[in-house]
C-alpha cells in the first residue's frame, strides 16, 4: 500500500512547487507589463472584477495587520527544513 500524500494546508510540496513557479515567472517576466494588460479594458470589466473583489473579501478574515503598520519588520522566509528541530 502507498502512502497517501496530504493536501491542502500544510502541503510542503505544493508550497515548495508554488515558491519555485512564482519565482520563475518573477525572473523570467515583466510583471509590470503583466498587470498593464491584466487591468480592465472597459467600464463594464472594471465593475466585473470590482464585484468579484468584494466577494472575495465579503469571505476574508481581514488583512494580515502588520501589512498596515509603517513600522512592521520585515519577515524573513523560513529557512529550516521540516525536519530541524525547533
Amino acid at each position: 500500500m502507498t502512502k497517501q500524500k496530504i493536501q491542502g494546508e500544510g502541503d510542503y510540496e505544493a508550497t515548495r512547487r508554488f515558491r519555485k513557479r512564482t519565482e520563475e515567472y518573477i525572473n523570467n517576466n515583466d510583471v509590470e507589463k503583466a498587470a498593464v494588460r491584466a487591468a480592465p479594458t472597459s467600464a463594464e470589466e472594471e465593475e466585473d472584477m470590482k464585484a468579484a473583489e468584494a466577494a472575495g473579501k465579503r469571505r476574508a478574515k481581514g488583512e494580515d495587520p502588520a501589512l498596515q503598520r509603517r513600522d512592521a519588520p520585515a519577515v524573513e522566509p523560513s529557512t529550516r527544513g521540516k525536519n530541524d528541530r525547533h
